[in-house]
């Protein structure tokens, strides 16, 4: 009996083994690219399952690998200078990045590394886009208000020559009537 209590001891032991060495981490990316506005916020969502290390790294056409925010899953965050204040960090791996600038623009690499040393990567594509229809706003009111004060000017440049002809036609009428009364009477 002993014997068989050992055996299913080392039987349990190598199954935990084997599941703790084949427990991979898993990593879905929800999309691949990311648009939104200035000064606004991104959301770059993912799934990582598994107990793992974090990272999220920056590189666009300036800058090189720049580390954004490094953390273990479920532990808190070090978020790295440039971008302290505006990074939030979720249990599931992904991160936020608020209070967006143009410069943030480029390619955000996530990297998980496992226990074991094995790692994954997933990269997303970020583009801050300026906001132009505050600009179209400005310019669809500014136009409106330079139609409302051009037909205001037209008005009453068509009132003031109504206005002319009247005087004209009345001043024309008073002085015909004027002249047929002190008509000429012969001698």
């Amino acid at each position: 009996m002993r014997a068989a209590w050992m055996h299913n001891t080392h039987t349990l032991f190598l199954i935990s083994c084997l599941l703790l060495y084949t427990q991979s981490v898993s990593v879905h990316l929800e999309q691949t690219s990311v648009t939104a506005p200035l000064q606004g916020s991104a959301l770059f969502s993912v799934s990582v399952s598994g107990s793992a290390v974090v990272r999220w790294s920056f590189s666009s056409a300036q800058l090189q690998h720049l580390p954004v925010a490094v953390w273990i899953l479920g532990g808190a965050a070090n978020v790295s200078q440039m971008y302290a204040g505006r990074v939030q960090t979720h249990r599931n791996g992904s991160l936020t990045l608020t209070r967006l600038r143009l410069q943030d623009s480029g390619c955000y690499r996530l990297t998980v590394t496992e226990e074991n040393g094995g790692s994954r990567d997933a990269e997303l594509m970020l583009s801050v886009r300026e906001v132009l229809y505050e600009d179209t706003q400005f310019l669809l009111v500014f136009v409106l208000v330079l139609g409302t004060l051009a037909v205001l000017l037209m008005l009453c440049v068509w009132l003031l020559n109504k206005l002319h002809s009247f005087i004209t036609a009345w001043r024309s009428s008073r002085c015909s009537a004027e002249h047929s009364e002190t008509e000429l009477q012969p001698l």
